[in-house]
């Protein structure tokens, strides 16, 4: 099997016009058809797993060896492939040109998909009712979030907009323009107004529904249902374990690219959230569920009503408590009007008086979700044994549905915030105020990404390859395999494949010796802005500039003389394609652009040849001390006598500077410098870890002034 899909991959690489021979790409292809040809997918009595996690430099051409014979494989094998990836960008560049280029040079014909999560899809039933095709019922949350105050003419103007749009979408949906993904509209819809149609599982009756036959959602399910390959993010893939969005795991080849990815999606798919602020939907639920159970002639074996008025009782109890317990931490005054704040438990305890009320909150939303549950099971089976009332259960159902996730978010976070185990979880309150409204939420959040993956995603995987161009930190796997739950497993092996480009030729890398020291912010911003001033300066074609914080880059474009300001292109004042736009022209009209970016753009951007000649490094990419995860889980180190600096912060960090050095050289063509102001990276011990871990620039230093 594996000599099969090597020879795919050959033939992939011999039919590509101008492909020159690249040995890391040809490993890499040996690596993979090695490790997925090991894989027993589907019913085995004692199945062998194999994982292969390979770091492939830039330059390697990563995609065409891991896609081209993964799938010979699948092909073989008469499985499927599920290639994952973080960013969209990748994912388009897949599916508009990586697999379009394999399907027209591999031998075999293959079918291939994207996979999106349902709420990228709109549903008919809610589109119908919204235009007025069908019942108008007062949407249960319409007035649930925090709004601008606007004039009565500006609502309505505001109103009539947004019945305008939906009134647009059911006429594409009509004349078949519109394919009913959110993504394929010319406009992109406000979140608000998307959010009102979009489908969702707790709103779906799926074959019940009338309008099953022409459903968007499950017209692309069927496409994925009849494709070799399926492109989809790690988010869904986090999102559908234990479900059918996506094949079974088990029986399929995976292969996730931009792995490096992984960890923080864990924590975020297994954190959970409360919202303590906006209750007016809890006042519309009894009414809602009455009424659907009415029309339906149905009986509620709950008293809603009273457990409702109890449910929000104890959330408006954790709410007061948690306003207080925040002022207090921060040292405002809430009845003079608080502002942003966040209180994390220490070792994840809550204090003793919000147990109660919390562990009301679990109890009544639990009662509530399971009589929501069978009152929409009782709907499901009217709509699917009285078919004339199919249209009134879908509209019934998707009201219902709607509920769902909220109780859902109360019980999730609820049992979270009561849960101890071996493992603190981060536990913390969250002020925020928006549109002069002060938002109170609760959080919780497991603290061990690897631990998360092992058990959910790894259990379920037999064959897999994870892929990136920064999954070492300070030159070491260690750190990547700890995070993904990949650590000091017989079935994994860990490759690293370096660039085929001479860094050492082509580019350098010079450590300024500012006078301040970084820890000092104040003086060393200053330092350093004065410094970036006089080096953009001197910038003749493109330019990055690369930020820490938001604050530290607005300080440095504060700074820019006048005569410069046209040269400077900062994120954040227009959309990142108008922004990147803007600074191709720029160079290829003969001037000096340089952009001003944070982590985003540290990350995946693809700025070859003249676009980007110099990488700034403001200041080595630590993480904001104050995140609660990332706090808590430091904690628990310290009090297990473990080094949180050494063992998480250094090379979390190493990572995002091999990210942020590698925007310079993206072609073997391609000359450029790396200029970091951040003297610690050539004067301190860890700082030399993370420069053991880069590309072998020349290394060189130099003063400021």
């Amino acid at each position: 099997m594996a000599q099969h899909a090597l020879r795919a991959f050959e033939q992939v690489v011999g039919s590509t016009s101008g492909f020159r021979r690249r040995a890391g790409q040809h490993q890499m292809a040996e690596t993979v058809a090695a490790t997925l040809a090991q894989a027993d997918i589907g019913e085995h009595p004692n199945p062998t797993k194999a994982i292969a996690v390979i770091q492939a430099g830039t330059g390697v051409g990563k995609s065409a060896a891991y896609a081209s014979t993964a799938i010979a494989m699948a092909l073989e094998r008469k499985t499927r492939v599920i290639i994952s990836t973080a960013t969209v960008a990748l994912q388009e560049q897949l599916m508009t040109k990586d697999l379009p280029a394999l399907a027209r040079s591999m031998d075999q014909p293959f079918a291939y998909a994207l996979a999106k999560g349902r709420g990228r899809y709109v549903c008919k039933v809610k589109l119908e009712r919204l235009v007025g095709s069908g019942a108008a019922e007062d949407d249960l949350f319409d007035d649930d979030l925090p709004q601008p105050k606007v004039s009565a003419l500006s609502q309505e103007a505001i109103e009539e907009r947004r019945q305008a749009l939906y009134e647009g979408m059911a006429h594409k949906l009509a004349v078949a323009s519109w394919d009913g993904d959110r993504d394929n509209l010319a406009d992109t819809p406000d979140p608000r107004d998307w959010s009102a149609v979009a489908a969702e599982r707790h709103t779906c009756t799926a074959r019940h529904c009338p309008r099953y036959k022409e459903c968007s959602y499950y017209n692309a399910r069927t496409k994925l249902a009849e494709a070799n390959v399926i492109v989809a993010n790690h988010d869904l893939v986090l999102a559908s374990l234990g479900m059918k969005t996506l094949p079974d795991l088990d029986n399929c080849l995976v292969v996730f690219d931009e792995g490096h990815h992984l960890p923080a999606v864990a924590l975020d798919q297994f954190s959970s959230a409360m919202d303590l602020s906006n209750l007016r939907w809890l006042d519309k639920l009894p009414k809602t569920m009455t009424e659907v159970a009415g029309k339906l002639a149905l009986h509620l074996g709950e008293d809603v009503q009273t457990v409702t008025s109890q449910l929000k009782g104890a959330l408006t109890s954790v709410a007061r408590m948690a306003m207080d317990l925040v002022w207090a931490h921060t040292g405002q005054d809430a009845h003079g009007g608080g502002k942003d704040g966040t209180l994390r438990f220490a070792h994840g305890v809550l204090p003793e008086a919000l147990h109660e009320p919390v562990r009301q909150i679990q109890l009544q939303a639990t009662g509530l979700s399971k009589a929501l549950e069978a009152l929409g099971v009782d709907v499901k089976a009217i709509a699917k044994d009285d078919p004339s009332q199919a249209v009134l259960c879908a509209q019934l159902y998707a009201q219902l549905g709607g509920i769902a996730p909220r109780l859902g978010s109360l019980v999730s976070t609820a049992n979270l915030l009561l849960e101890h185990g071996d493992q603190p979880l981060a536990k913390w309150l969250q002020a925020e105020s928006e549109n002069g409204y002060l938002t109170m939420t609760a959080h919780a959040c497991p603290i061990v990404p690897g631990d998360l993956l092992r058990q959910f995603l790894w259990s379920q995987v037999r064959g897999a390859i994870v892929t990136s161009a920064s999954l070492t930190s300070c030159g070491s796997f260690d750190y990547f395999l700890k995070e993904a739950g990949l650590a000091n497993k017989d079935y994994v092996t860990a490759l690293e494949l370096a660039s085929p480009f001479n860094y050492a030729k082509q580019g350098s890398l010079t450590v300024v010796q500012t006078q301040a020291d970084p820890k000092h912010a104040d003086a060393y911003t200053a330092e350093m802005v004065r410094a970036l001033m006089q080096d953009i300066e001197q910038v003749k074609r493109g330019a990055l500039v690369l930020f820490t914080s938001r604050a530290q880059m607005r300080t440095a474009s504060e700074a820019i003389p006048g005569h410069m300001m046209d040269m400077v292109l900062v994120q954040g004042t227009q959309s990142r394609t108008r922004l990147l736009a803007a600074h191709a022209e720029r160079v290829e009209s003969g001037l000096p652009s340089v952009l001003f970016g944070l982590q985003s753009f540290g990350e995946g951007l693809d700025l070859p040849g003249a676009l980007c000649e110099t990488v700034f490094i403001a200041k080595l990419p630590f993480a904001p001390p104050s995140d609660p995860v990332d706090e808590a889980r430091a904690e628990w180190l310290r009090s297990v006598g473990r080094d949180p600096f050494n063992e998480l912060v250094i090379p979390a960090t190493g990572v995002k500077l091999l990210q942020w050095t590698g925007r310079a050289i993206r072609t073997e063509e391609d000359r450029a410098q790396v200029i970091c102001y951040d003297r610690r990276l050539t004067q301190t011990s860890y700082g030399k870890r993370m420069l053991a871990g880069l590309p072998a620039y020349k290394l060189g230093t130099r003063l400021t002034g």
